[in-house]
This record gives structure tokens, C-alpha cells and sequence, in this order.
């Protein structure tokens, strides 16, 4: 019972995100008509569920915030931090593609990158910083002209993409010529990844794609790549390692093929 709640409640969510009235007053929440749509959405259903769905994001968009400032995390994540740096040496434009609250994002640009963050949660670029152009879409359909970066990134997110094939197209074509990719994807081996999947609160629960391969594959069709596992964790300790059993990270490096 339970889950078909759930459902209909998502699915009520869904009627209200796209209706062109809410879709008015959500645009623009100070004006009239919005106010006046807002007297009667207490008592439409639809309307109900979109805030219920949403009052819960900002729930779990909290409880991830909070966490990402543990020790443990803030290693993590400067860890990544560094090796972009390193890898995107001589580039200035970066798209991160699935950047949530943009925090491995905010650390390049405080290195003197110019970082666009895309993602499909409002919730999560809401919490990006200031300095960071944020863009609500998906991977998928990304609303950019060709041409309009030096390199992309994907940390921790391409395999939590539904169409990760048309998220790499849309990647080439938005890329510079010469253009660089780097793909940080969650390594199934790892006993990190391991234990997250026992936890039946733990994001990486969503992941769509494991098959390491398939996906290197995906990219190689358009990018020249080479690879490498890294940063490995034990418990809460963070530190270099390239084995496939410790390293939480399998990283693909592109660099984008001429036409």
C-alpha cells in the first residue's frame, strides 16, 4: 500500500510540474494570478503532491548538505578536487554535468576555472555556490550551443543518468574541438561501493549502470580514452590507491575525436 501511495503521489507531482497554470505561478510567484492560483491549490490534489514531493527533496537535500561536511566527505571530495585540477590543466570553460550542489565544482573555481554546473534538481543547484552559472536540465538535453566548453565532467553521475549514450552525444557536441572528458564512475569492486549497496538509505541504491566496460565503450565511440582506478577507502580512511578492490573511483579520460 505503501508504494502505490508513493506512485500516486509522484505521479500527482508530475500532473502539477507540468501544468502550463502552475508552471505560470511558479515562474512568477509574486504576481497576481499566482496569488490567486494559490487560494484554490490547497484543495487541488495535484498540487498537494507537487509540494509533499518537494518538501521531501529539501528533506534529503538537508541531510546530504549536513553530511558532506563530515571529515570523511570533505577528504573525499578534495581528493577529486585535486586530480581535476591536475587533469584539466590548460582548459579554462568546464561543464559538470550532474553537479548537484556544485561542492568539487566550487573548489575549481576558486582554481580559476570557469564552471557551468547542469544537473536536474533545483534543490541541489540551490545550495551551489555563488560564482557557479547553474542550469536545471537534463544530461540528456543539454540547453547549450555546440562549441560552448573546453572540457566536461561527470563526477559520480553519468551512471545515475537514464540514457547515458545521448548524455555522451550531447557532451561531444557541446565540447570545443579537442575538447576533454573526464568520467569519474563508482567502482562496483570496491568494498566501498559494496557496502553502500547494502544500505538501504544510501544514494548509490540508484545506479543504473554498473557494467564498467559498457560504459567505457560508450565513450570511446567518440572520445580517444585511457583509464585508471582511484582513491581508495577503508572505513573512514581516504588515500591513494590503484587497486580495483579499494579504489571507489574508475576514471575515464577522453579527449574528444575529430570528426
Amino acid at each position: 500500500m505503501k508504494d502505490t501511495n508513493t506512485v500516486a503521489t509522484n505521479v500527482l507531482a508530475w500532473i502539477c510540474r507540468m501544468c502550463p497554470l502552475c508552471i505560470c505561478a511558479r515562474r512568477w510567484p509574486t504576481s497576481r494570478f499566482a496569488r490567486a492560483l494559490g487560494r484554490i491549490e490547497k484543495s487541488c490534489p495535484a498540487c498537494r503532491a507537487y509540494a509533499k514531493v518537494n518538501k521531501a527533496k529539501k528533506r534529503r537535500m538537508k541531510k546530504y548538505m549536513q553530511s558532506c561536511k563530515t571529515d570523511f566527505w570533505k577528504r573525499v571530495f578534495q581528493a577529486e578536487m585535486e586530480y581535476l585540477v591536475q587533469r584539466l590543466e590548460g582548459y579554462r570553460d568546464v561543464l559538470s554535468v550532474g553537479c548537484g550542489p556544485a561542492i568539487v565544482e566550487s573548489g575549481l573555481r576558486e582554481r580559476g576555472f570557469n564552471v557551468t554546473g547542469l544537473d536536474v534538481s533545483r534543490e541541489a543547484l540551490n545550495c551551489a555556490p555563488d560564482g557557479i552559472r547553474t542550469v536545471v536540465a537534463r544530461a540528456e538535453e543539454m540547453p547549450f550551443p555546440e562549441s560552448s566548453f573546453d572540457a566536461a565532467i561527470y563526477v559520480a553521475s553519468l551512471q545515475f543518468i537514464e540514457d547515458l549514450r545521448e548524455a555522451i552525444e550531447r557532451t561531444v557536441r557541446v565540447l570545443r574541438p579537442k575538447g576533454a572528458l573526464i568520467v569519474m564512475l563508482l567502482n562496483p569492486e570496491s568494498i566501498f561501493f559494496k557496502g553502500k549497496m547494502l544500505d538501504p538509505n544510501s544514494y548509490v541504491r540508484q545506479i543504473r549502470h554498473t557494467d564498467l566496460k559498457e560504459i567505457e565503450n560508450a565513450i570511446a565511440d567518440r572520445f580517444d580514452v585511457r583509464t585508471e582506478y582511484l582513491l581508495g577507502v577503508k572505513g573512514e580512511t581516504v588515500f591513494d590507491s590503484r587497486d580495483r578492490s579499494e579504489a571507489v573511483l574508475y576514471v575515464v579520460v577522453g579527449a574528444r575525436k575529430l570528426a
